[in-house]
């Protein structure tokens, strides 16, 4: 709860649960609402927690898996449904929940005929397997199965290395998202200047955080990214005689990169932060990782250099593009661009 002085009035924030609900072990729906709000606030709200739910809450999953006696993961185990591939992808697909940090060791020891299921992971107490009946291997016939399994956790969407593996041990594609969508809507009532709004903010996550708890760790994230602007010092400068230096131009959207350059007007590309461009949490993940934070940074890149960043695919560069023209008629070049 949160209390703010308005127009020589106290006005209280309060939040609640409207309705929550399991629909399955690996699926928890919550639906909130944070009220009364002036108008704007609630988008303002809504659009952070979106996103920080989506991609600032850490999980914990699978990273790594070793077997024994095979050539690469394409591979098949004679007395076992899946190929070593499909076995990858049901690991993947195992939720975790974890409150320690680093690298743990798990594995799997079984023998069939059996049905490998989540159930059948040997892991250290600090990790809790969310749904044990999650399928992983059937075998068919009396052979043993040893997988030795790396746990991490971590936030975000992290691609497995292209490497092919020489010891049996192959990466997993890390989705560290407990979160698996949010949407918020907004309900505006009253008149003119005493409009106000009510905050509807949805949650859905994995089972390993309910959407109470995520919506906590997304709020206590956000407040930790503001901190240090509360303890910023002032700085000793005259704003009047820097204020130049800070003024913004027209937004030339429609200019090429190559004028961007010889002139100010690029400096104003500096302010749009690529966050502001709603892109896919996976692709603005990997931008964060190469350092680009600005329009300006990105469009400092050619389509070539992005594809050299590590887990780029090409893909990612034609979402890139199709925002760029929609939004601001920029075109992104191939190649290098000369200085």
């Amino acid at each position: 709860m949160v209390r703010e002085e308005v127009a020589g009035s106290t006005r209280t924030l309060q939040w609640k649960c409207v309705e929550s609900r399991i629909d399955s072990k690996r699926l928890y729906y919550g639906r909130f609402i944070l009220s009364p709000l002036m108008k704007g606030q609630a988008d303002t709200i809504g659009i952070a927690m979106r996103r920080v739910l989506l991609g600032e809450i850490e999980g914990t999953c699978i990273t790594h898996a070793k077997f024994e006696k095979v050539p690469h993961e394409y591979s098949t185990i004679p007395g076992i449904e899946e190929s070593v591939n499909e076995i990858l992808l049901n690991l993947k697909e195992i939720v975790l929940r974890s409150n320690l940090y680093g690298v743990r060791d798990a594995f799997i020891c079984v023998k069939g005929p059996k049905c490998v299921t989540a159930q059948d992971i040997i892991s250290p107490p600090s990790v809790e397997v969310v749904d044990t009946t999650q399928h992983i291997a059937n075998l068919t016939e009396p052979v043993e199965l040893r997988i030795e399994l790396q746990i991490k956790r971590d936030r975000g969407y992290r691609i497995k290395s292209t490497n092919h593996s020489q010891d049996g041990s192959y990466p997993i594609d890390a989705v560290s998202m407990p979160v698996r969508n949010v949407n918020h809507s907004i309900y505006s009532y009253g008149n003119g200047n005493e409009k106000q709004e009510i905050l509807f903010l949805e949650i859905w996550t994995n089972g390993s955080f309910t959407p109470k708890e995520a919506l906590y760790e997304a709020s206590r994230n956000l407040i930790d990214l503001f901190i240090p602007f509360l303890h910023a010092e002032e700085e000793n400068t005259n704003f009047e005689e820097n204020k130049n230096k800070f003024t913004l131009p027209l937004f030339p959207f429609h200019d090429r990169l190559s004028n961007l350059k010889k002139n100010q007007k690029g400096t104003a590309l500096k302010y749009i932060f690529i966050d502001q461009l709603e892109l896919p949490p996976r692709t603005y993940n990997c931008l964060k990782r190469s350092n680009i934070h600005t329009l300006l940074d990105l469009l400092s890149n050619s389509q070539e250099d992005l594809l050299k960043m590590e887990y780029f695919r090409p893909e990612d560069v034609k979402e890139i593009l199709s925002i760029l023209q929609k939004r601001f008629a920029i075109h992104l070049p191939k190649n290098k661009i000369s200085s």
